[in-house]
C-alpha cells in the first residue's frame, strides 16, 4: 500500500479545502490534499458557482452610499435565519462572519488581484422586509470560476515541494490512536488502489450532504412538504458519508442536517455532468409563476428575490413537482438569468463592454441558446400554441388552453386603469426597481400580452437541491466538537461540511451570498489554529 506523510491532511478540493491548504502552505506546513474529482475539475462547486458574496462595510458599499455595519448585518442575519438563541456555535459564527467578512474576505481577495463588480445588489429582502435591510451582495468579476482558479494558482505557487495532491481519491476512513487523529485511508475511484495517509491533523472539507437525494430526503424536516422529484444542483460526491463516519467513529456531531438552501426554479441541464443534474434559474420577477394546470400560484404570488426558503416551501407543497414560469420575450430579455459561471459568459470571461451591452439591450443571446438547447424552455407565438408545447413537455393534458388564456387575461386586466398597485407581485417589482442596479434588470410592469412584447415563453421548473445549511459542529477555530462540546484532537471541519461554521451558522435562511465567504472564513480559522498549534 502506498503511503503519504504530511503535517496536515485536507479532505476535499473545493474552495474551503483550497484556502485551508493555501494558508497552511504559507505557514510552512506539509499538506496532503485529497480530491474525489479530476484535476480539470479541481475546485469543486466553486468552479461552477456565480460568485456572489454577502459582505459587510466594504468600500463598494460606501461608494454607493450604503450605510452598513456588523451590528446591522447581524440583526438582519439572526432575524431572517431564525437562529435559536441557545444555539451557541452557529450564533458565534454568524457574529464572526459579519465582523470579519470585510478584512478576511473582501480585502484578502483584493490582495490576490481579484475585483468585484461596481454595483452591490439587494437580494433576499424578506417578504415583509425581514431580510437584508441594505444591499450587501457583491459579485466577483470573473465569477467564482476565476476566483477559484486564481486561488489554485496561488496554491501551486506556495507549494515549494510541500504539497501532495491526490485527485480521483476518496477518503473512506479516518485513523485514530489514543483518541487522536493520525491520518486516513483513501482509495482511488477508478483503480481501487488504497493509499495510507499519515498526518497529525485532518481537515474535513468534503462539502455538504444533499448532493445525495437519498440523504436529503432522509433529513427533510417532517413539518415541510417533500416533492416527489427534484433536480440536483449540488454534486453526487457531496453525499454525507464522511459526515456519518466522523460522527459514528470519531464522536463528531451532525447538527441542523434538515436545513438546506435549495432553489425553487431549476431546469434540467442540457448537457448534464451527472444523472439528475440541474441548473438553478434566477427567475424573472415579472414572470407569472403557475402551477401544473397553468393557474397563477397564490393567494400570494411567488416572486423571486425576497424569500427563497418560503418559495421552496410553496413549490414543494403543490400537487405536482413542477411549476411553470410564464413571460414574454420582452421580460425574458431583461430579466432571465441562470445562476453560475457556465451561463454568465460576459462576467465569467470579464467582457465588460459586452456585458454592459447585454444588460442595456437585453440578453437575447442567452434566450436563443436556451431555446435551442433546453427542452424546458418553450417559445410560441400564441398562448394556445404554448399550451400545446407545455402539455407535450409533461406528456399530459394538464394545461387547458382556455385556462392559460384566462390566467394571462386576468393579470392583464388589472392594467386597464394604470399600474395595479394592489397586486402583490407588481408591488414587489416596483419595490425592486427602486434600487438602481435592480432597475436595470427588472421590467416596468406591463400587460403580459402587450403588443410587440412577444413571443411568449414558458419554462418548466422544479425544485433543485443546492447547499447544506447544517453540518459537523465546530468552534471558532473550526475544530470539530464531540457530544460534550469538546474539540476532537486533530480533527477540523470547514466550509459546507461544517454548515459554513458551527454546524449551521445560517439557521433556516441565508441572506444569500454567505457561502463562498463562509468557506474562506472557516478555512482561515482552521489554518490559523493548526499553524499556531504547530
Amino acid at each position: 500500500m502506498a503511503e503519504v506523510k504530511a503535517d496536515a491532511l485536507v479532505v476535499g478540493g473545493g474552495l474551503a479545502g483550497i484556502v485551508t491548504a493555501l494558508q497552511l502552505l504559507r505557514a510552512g506546513q506539509r499538506v496532503a490534499l485529497v480530491d474525489r474529482d479530476t484535476p480539470e475539475r479541481f475546485g469543486g462547486l466553486a468552479l461552477w458557482a456565480f460568485g456572489g458574496m454577502a459582505l459587510v462595510g466594504t468600500p463598494l458599499q460606501a461608494r454607493a452610499r450604503i450605510q452598513d455595519t456588523p451590528e446591522q448585518a447581524l440583526a438582519d442575519w439572526l432575524r431572517f435565519g431564525e437562529l435559536d438563541a441557545e444555539d451557541h456555535w452557529p450564533l458565534q459564527w454568524a457574529r464572526h462572519y459579519v465582523e470579519h467578512s470585510r478584512v478576511q474576505v473582501y480585502d484578502w481577495l483584493l490582495g490576490h488581484g481579484l475585483k468585484f463588480m461596481p454595483a452591490v445588489q439587494l437580494v433576499e429582502r424578506g417578504r415583509h422586509g425581514e431580510g437584508n435591510s441594505v444591499p450587501r451582495y457583491h459579485i466577483v468579476w470573473g465569477t467564482s470560476r476565476y476566483l477559484t482558479r486564481t486561488l489554485i494558482t496561488a496554491l501551486l505557487a506556495a507549494d515549494q515541494g510541500r504539497l501532495t495532491r491526490l485527485h480521483r481519491h476518496r477518503v473512506t476512513a479516518l485513523e485514530m490512536q489514543n483518541g487522536r487523529l493520525t491520518g486516513a485511508l483513501a482509495v482511488h475511484e477508478d483503480s481501487g488502489a488504497e493509499v495510507q495517509l499519515r498526518a497529525d491533523t485532518v481537515v474535513l472539507a468534503m462539502g455538504g450532504i444533499n448532493g445525495s437525494h437519498e440523504e436529503a430526503r432522509r433529513n427533510w424536516p417532517k413539518d415541510r412538504s417533500l416533492p416527489a422529484s427534484m433536480l440536483n444542483g449540488a454534486h453526487p460526491f457531496a453525499d454525507g458519508r464522511m459526515h456519518h463516519w466522523a460522527a459514528e467513529h470519531a464522536g463528531a456531531q451532525i447538527t441542523h442536517a434538515g436545513e438546506m438552501w435549495n432553489y425553487a426554479a431549476g431546469i434540467a441541464h442540457p448537457f448534464p455532468h451527472f444523472p439528475g443534474h440541474g441548473l438553478s434559474l434566477i427567475p424573472a420577477k415579472s414572470a407569472l409563476w403557475l402551477d401544473h394546470r397553468g393557474r397563477r400560484i397564490g393567494p400570494e404570488p411567488l416572486v423571486t428575490g425576497f424569500d427563497t426558503h418560503w418559495l421552496c416551501q410553496q413549490v414543494a407543497a403543490l400537487p405536482r413537482p413542477w411549476t411553470w414560469q410564464l413571460m414574454n420575450w420582452r421580460i425574458a430579455a431583461k430579466e432571465f438569468a441562470i445562476s453560475g459561471a457556465e451561463h454568465n459568459q460576459r462576467i465569467r470571461d470579464r467582457q465588460f463592454l459586452r456585458f454592459l451591452k447585454e444588460t442595456l439591450l437585453g440578453n437575447h443571446r442567452l434566450l436563443r441558446q436556451m431555446q435551442r438547447q433546453s427542452t424546458d424552455f418553450l417559445v410560441a407565438d400564441s398562448l394556445g400554441e404554448l399550451a400545446r408545447k407545455m402539455n407535450q413537455r409533461t406528456a399530459s393534458l394538464d394545461i387547458d388552453p382556455a385556462v392559460l388564456q384566462a390566467t394571462a387575461d386576468a393579470f392583464d386586466a388589472q392594467f386597464s386603469h394604470g399600474t395595479p398597485n394592489d397586486d402583490v407581485q407588481v408591488r414587489r417589482i416596483l419595490q425592486a426597481r427602486a434600487w438602481g442596479p435592480d432597475r436595470l434588470r427588472t421590467s416596468q410592469p406591463a400587460p403580459l400580452q402587450k403588443p410587440g412584447s412577444g413571443p411568449f415563453i414558458a419554462i418548466h421548473t422544479q425544485l433543485i437541491t443546492r447547499k447544506s445549511l447544517g453540518g459537523l459542529q465546530t468552534d471558532l477555530q473550526s475544530r470539530a466538537l464531540d457530544a460534550r462540546g469538546a474539540p476532537i484532537a486533530g480533527l477540523y471541519c470547514v466550509g459546507e461540511a461544517a454548515g459554513f461554521g458551527g454546524g449551521g451558522a445560517s439557521g433556516k435562511r441565508s441572506l444569500e451570498g454567505t457561502f463562498l465567504p463562509g468557506c474562506i472564513l472557516t478555512a482561515q480559522a482552521a489554518a490559523r489554529s493548526i499553524s499556531e498549534g504547530a
